[in-house]
């Protein structure tokens, strides 16, 4: 393969990874949508489903402001909630500092723990 079709082959593949509408990570499906309508911060909103067998709690988003490269040049992280069931969903939404040099975003579950529900 030639030089100039690898690459495009490369590039290809990163704007289809960054272009996806949800990030896919073990136990939850994470959506969301990025509203660049302001120049100095994206606002991201979106949901977070627990595709797990329990509870899970204190859960919280990370969403990644990237270059082209799929570097990190800015983050905001999001509290989503205190108990996300089996099957359920919970929204979130944040503002992460657009710098030059932003491409895309990407959004994960970046905590949470698992346990049984007490109940009030």
């Amino acid at each position: 393969m030639s030089g100039s079709i690898r690459l495009l082959v490369v590039l290809a593949g990163l704007v289809l990874a960054l272009a996806a509408p949800a990030h896919a990570q073990q136990g939850f499906r994470v959506t969301y949508d990025v509203d660049q309508s302001r120049p100095d911060k994206a606002r991201i909103t979106g949901r977070v489903v627990n595709e797990r067998t329990q509870d899970v709690f204190e859960v919280n988003v990370t969403a990644e402001a990237l270059d082209a490269r799929g570097r990190v040049l800015a983050r905001g992280i999001s509290y989503v909630d205190a108990r996300i069931p089996p099957s359920d969903s919970r929204p979130f939404s944040m503002s992460v500092p657009t710098v030059p040099g932003t491409t895309g975003f990407r959004v994960v579950v970046s905590s949470y723990r698992t346990g049984v529900y007490q109940g009030p």
